[in-house]
């Protein structure tokens, strides 16, 4: 099945996703990595992360005067959060975007939290930043700017494929033998 959602994202439209749908999102979604993710747990996050979209990247920003534009924006490798995500998804969040897939306990925590991890296609960076309309803000920017949390207006950014979802379905482990 194909979905656009709007964000921020609620449990209607988790329970609708199932593992191997195609997602499109409209409304804000906010870049976190390694940084923000473990600044998020020791401090708390900048904004309410209830019904937040979280894409693991870094974006490539070039700056004029006060404003800022993404010139490319494409996943990172999702494992690198592993030690962070779970603790995450607890304080909200509803989906995940990044590459790779994630562990165990990430896992636990998007079928506990009702929430899901969407796979974005490496390689796309032109194509994804193409449904990005502002750079709405930044926090966290003495991070520097790959690791700094930005909230980015977007419509129909994607495509983005569920590949791991709250029902415990995991499109990463589907062909392995010791499943």
């Amino acid at each position: 099945m194909e979905y656009e959602l709007n964000t921020p994202l609620k449990d209607v439209d988790i329970n609708k996703l199932k593992a191997g749908d195609t997602v499109y999102l409209t409304g804000k979604i906010f870049t976190a990595r390694d940084s923000a993710h473990k600044r998020i747990i020791e401090s708390g996050a900048p904004m309410d992360l209830e019904g937040v979209v979280l894409f693991h990247a870094g974006p490539i920003i070039r700056q004029q005067d006060d404003e800022y534009k993404i010139v490319a924006v494409g996943p990172t490798t999702s494992m690198r959060m592993n030690p962070y995500e779970a603790d995450v998804l607890d304080m909200g969040v509803k989906a995940v975007i990044g590459k790779g897939g994630m562990d165990e306990n990430t896992q636990k925590a998007l079928v506990r939290n009702n929430a899901v991890f969407l796979t974005a296609v490496g390689g796309c960076a032109a194509l994804y930043v193409s449904s990005i309309n502002n750079v709405d803000s930044v926090e966290w920017l003495d991070l520097g700017m790959p690791e700094a949390i930005w909230q980015l207006d977007v419509t129909r950014f994607g495509p983005l494929i569920v590949t791991m979802d709250s029902n415990n379905e995991n499109l990463y482990k589907k062909n392995k033998k010791d499943d």
